[in-house]
């Protein structure tokens, strides 16, 4: 009696590793552009609306000092470009894990399942800097070229930072889709994105915290806060920021760790 063998798989390689991401990831660019408007509107409404409300309308009625688009307009960008990247990465996760189950078909490219899950990452910080760069130039125009310091000499920190920024939040975004359930996602936006952005000094620089010691030590735990400080540094480098050795190594670490935790967790979903 003949025993058919059945031949093992290809192993991938690096080439076919590397051309299913562009594939994955040319998919998701032409998904993006097809809704682009919405994807603006969705992105930009409240980022404009707080630029024009507090960086505009209250300095004008001299509620507010107007200095104080200085301090909003670096904050404003890094919120967008976290938020952005943060939901890009969490909220489709959430739901193919939970409800369409689409991410099985990702699954069946020819990659590695963490490769997956960085081809997400990827996505989701170029859809935040994509935010950021939108959000640039509008909030220059609503609250004045005089906001911020542009130079050719910070043009290179300033794409730094909101590169960084969008790691960051497409990191957390990793780590709380895989992380969360379908029935706990409003909960999660409750009890973790609420506090983080409101503990992430987008709207107030960190050294002027010194009067409130315990709310300055907590808004350290924040990566947002690192994100904030090196872009208003960057951008309005007269204003009190932390130091570049400080913010540059905490974002580092911040995006290996929840990376880690990530795509541990993304990979034992794709597993369940």
């Amino acid at each position: 009696m003949a025993v058919l063998e059945q031949a093992a798989p290809e192993p991938v390689t690096r080439g076919t590793a590397l051309g299913a991401i562009g594939a994955i990831f040319r998919r998701d660019v032409v998904v993006t552009g097809r809704e682009f408007w919405m994807f603006l509107a969705q992105v930009l409404l409240q980022p404009l609306a707080t630029l024009f409300i507090f960086g505009r309308i209250l300095p004008g009625i001299g509620m507010a000092s107007g200095d104080y688009a200085k301090i909003l307009m670096p904050g404003v960008v890094v919120l967008t470009v976290v938020i952005t990247a943060l939901q890009s990465t969490a909220m489709p996760l959430v739901i193919e894990f939970g409800w369409t189950k689409e991410i099985e078909d990702r699954l069946l490219a020819p990659l590695p399942v963490t490769w997956v899950g960085v081809q997400k990452v990827l996505f989701a910080a170029a859809r935040g800097v994509v935010a950021g760069i939108v959000i640039f130039p509008l909030g220059i125009w609503i609250v004045g070229a005089a906001a911020v310091h542009v130079t050719p000499a910070n043009v290179g920190p300033i794409a730094f930072y909101t590169v960084m920024a969008a790691l960051v939040g497409a990191t957390i975004g990793l780590t709380l889709g895989t992380l969360v359930g379908p029935q706990q996602i409003n909960i999660m936006f409750a009890l973790i994105l609420t506090p983080m952005l409101f503990t992430g000094c987008t709207q107030y620089p960190w050294a002027e915290l010194g009067h409130e010691r315990w709310f300055q030590i907590l808004t350290l735990f924040n990566p947002m806060t690192y994100a904030s400080e090196g872009l208003r540094a960057a951008m309005v480098p007269t204003l009190p920021h932390l130091s570049h050795l400080v913010v540059v190594p905490v974002l580092i670490a911040s995006i290996i760790l929840f990376g880690a935790v990530g795509l541990r967790g993304f990979q034992r979903r794709s597993v369940d």
